[in-house]
Formats: C-alpha cells, sequence, structure tokens
C-alpha cells in the first residue's frame, strides 16, 4: 500500500459527437467505478463555456455522485469561490452535507474557470471588475459561517444558526497552483491541493505551505493533496495513444480554438501536422503501464512531500478511462468496496 492516499478528479470530457448529457452520465458511471474500487475521494471540477468539459456546476454534480455511491468522499474541485457569496456556497454544501453526512468536500479556488468575458458573464453586477484581492475575506466570511465564529455585532451572524443541519459541516480544502493559494491555505488553517497538471513546479509552494501552516480547529498539522495528469493502460505505448486528444485539446486551447475532446484518431492526424504541439508546453504528464505509473507518481509524491495524490485526465475513450483507473488501483492494492444499488 502507498504512503499517500488515492483520489480522483473529473472534468466530465466532452467526446466529439456526443453531448453534455452523455459526459454526465460517464462522471455518474466513473464516480460509481472509483467508489467500487476503493479511492478515497471523487472531485468535478468548475469550467464555463467549454465544449469540452462538462462540469459547469460542481454543485449541482454532487449531490447526485453522493447517492449513486456508497463511501467515497465526494467533492468539488473546486467552487471558484469569485463568483459567489460565501454565504450561498455555505448553505449549498451544508445542504450537500445534510445528503451524505461526512462525505462532502469543498475544494475553493480563486480562478476564474473561463476567459474575462466569461467571468462578466458570470457576474451578477457588472459595473465593475471582479475584485480578486477580495479572495481572503470572502474566504474568512465562508469559514466563519462553518465554524459559528462571525461576531455577534456582525451583520449576518444570525444567519449561521439557519444553514441546513443534519449532516455536519463541509470539510473546506484550498486549491491552486501559485504561492498566493499555498499561503492563504497556511493561514487559514486548511488542507491544500496542488494542481501538478496545471503547474509542475509547486514543490517549493507545498513546502511554504507546511512551514507557514497554522493550526485550526479542524486541522491540526498541514495536510498537502497533489493533482497529477496520470494516464495507464495495459501498454505504454497505449497509454501514449490515449494521451493525444488531451494534447491537441491543449495547444488548441493555448491558440483560443475551443473544441470537444477529438477521437485518437482525430488527434493523431493533427499531431501529425503540428508535431511542435507535443513539445511547446511545460505541462508534466504521467502516462504508461500501471507499474510506470506507480513510479512516476511516487516520484512526484516524493517531491511535494504529499499526504494524497489526486489523479485527473482527459480521453475521449471512456471505457479506456475506467481501465486506466482500475489499472492503478490493482497496481496500488486499493482495497475494492461493495457497489453502490
Amino acid at each position: 500500500m502507498p504512503h499517500y492516499t488515492l483520489s480522483v478528479l473529473d472534468q466530465s470530457p466532452i467526446s466529439e459527437g456526443r453531448s453534455a448529457a452523455d459526459a454526465i452520465v460517464d462522471t455518474l458511471d466513473l464516480a460509481r467505478h472509483a467508489d467500487a474500487l476503493g479511492y478515497h475521494r471523487y472531485w468535478v471540477a468548475e469550467h464555463h463555456a467549454s465544449p469540452a468539459l462538462a462540469g459547469a456546476a460542481p454543485e449541482a454534480l454532487i449531490g447526485p455522485i453522493a447517492q449513486a455511491t456508497t463511501q467515497i468522499r465526494v467533492g468539488s474541485g473546486g467552487i471558484m469561490l469569485p463568483h459567489y457569496s460565501p454565504f450561498k456556497v455555505a448553505e449549498t454544501f451544508c445542504l450537500l452535507s445534510a445528503l451524505a453526512p461526512g462525505r462532502i468536500d469543498l475544494g475553493l479556488g480563486r480562478a476564474p474557470g473561463g476567459d474575462g468575458r466569461i467571468m462578466l458573464a458570470l457576474q451578477r453586477d457588472r459595473s465593475r471588475r471582479m475584485a480578486h484581492d477580495d479572495f481572503p475575506n470572502n474566504l474568512a466570511e465562508l469559514l466563519a459561517y462553518f465554524d459559528q465564529a462571525l461576531p455577534e455585532d456582525h451583520a449576518f451572524a444570525p444567519l449561521m444558526d439557519t444553514l441546513p443541519s443534519g449532516g455536519g459541516m463541509p470539510e473546506p480544502w484550498l486549491l491552486g497552483s501559485s504561492m498566493d493559494s499555498a499561503l492563504w491555505a497556511a493561514e487559514a488553517g486548511l488542507p491544500y491541493c496542488f494542481a501538478d497538471f496545471i503547474n509542475p513546479d509547486g514543490a517549493s509552494m507545498t513546502a511554504e505551505y507546511r512551514a507557514r501552516f497554522k493550526p485550526s480547529s479542524r486541522l491540526t498539522q498541514p495536510h498537502v493533496m497533489v493533482a497529477s495528469w496520470v494516464i495507464a493502460a495495459d501498454t505504454a505505448e497505449r497509454a501514449e495513444r490515449l494521451g493525444k486528444p488531451a494534447a491537441m485539446l491543449g495547444a488548441l486551447l493555448r491558440r483560443n480554438v475551443l473544441i470537444p475532446v477529438p477521437s485518437i484518431e482525430t488527434a493523431e492526424d493533427w499531431l501529425a501536422d503540428n508535431p511542435s504541439a507535443l513539445s511547446s508546453h511545460r505541462r508534466r504528464v504521467i502516462h504508461g503501464t500501471a507499474t510506470d505509473v506507480h513510479a512516476q507518481v511516487d516520484t512526484v509524491a516524493a517531491e511535494y512531500g504529499a499526504d494524497e495524490m489526486m489523479l485527473v485526465n482527459i480521453m475521449s475513450d471512456h471505457t479506456a478511462r475506467r481501465d486506466s483507473y482500475r489499472l492503478v488501483a490493482q497496481e496500488y492494492g486499493l482495497a475494492p468496496r461493495a457497489k453502490a444499488a
């Protein structure tokens, strides 16, 4: 067994020729699969106005996923707090906790989940630009609802007692890929998830998080989870092929060209005509057999001093995604669970 916990991040990919509804069916299926395989958490991401990713509203997906599973923790990877009021997020996730007591995670991020136009479309007040520098204050307000810690003279203090009850509080996390998020997580005494699949240079940031961590009522020691890009297959060649749709998708995204997740054949043809696309980005990818993957994930975990590793990928072939997580679970010796009815 590994010294770190294994979890899953799902971005609900939409393959070419399929719909967002199909992608959500796949998300529910993969969640049940991950639960049965013995993974610890299953998080869904927030992306807006994307023809490739269906998960625009994690708060809407978490409930059905929790109901479709039995033991795996379910959460957001993440909720982009600048778009929402802290009280609304607190209400929503306390309600989800009432639905699935003891199994709900609230991963919080500052990224917009889209471009400037999307940011503006998501704002209720479009007379001014979104203020990213108010994130620490909004985070503090949100945590105060969970901790029943707003001062008595605060205008919103009476609202703390109105939060949906009966399921306990969600487990809050801070997500990020920069030093700002590491420092905020340390200051708030929160567990921290670093997006290595976005920025592979995060080891110094998680080290700073550990060094500056302030114990809180919810966490006495720093806790690091690292989200890495992982595809496992029966052969290394097969795993490399399965990664090509995401390589094409990412290359076009960097050119502001948005498409559904292409098929392997479409991606191979395009990459043959655009060979530089495979070498023009710095993101870390882990491809190979389950044994290869295990060794590479071990290396990343050691680099970050990770307590948990969260595995993410985008593929056009849903069966291959299922197989990838199955192969990894078997390689690590995860304990299978009974499937949900």
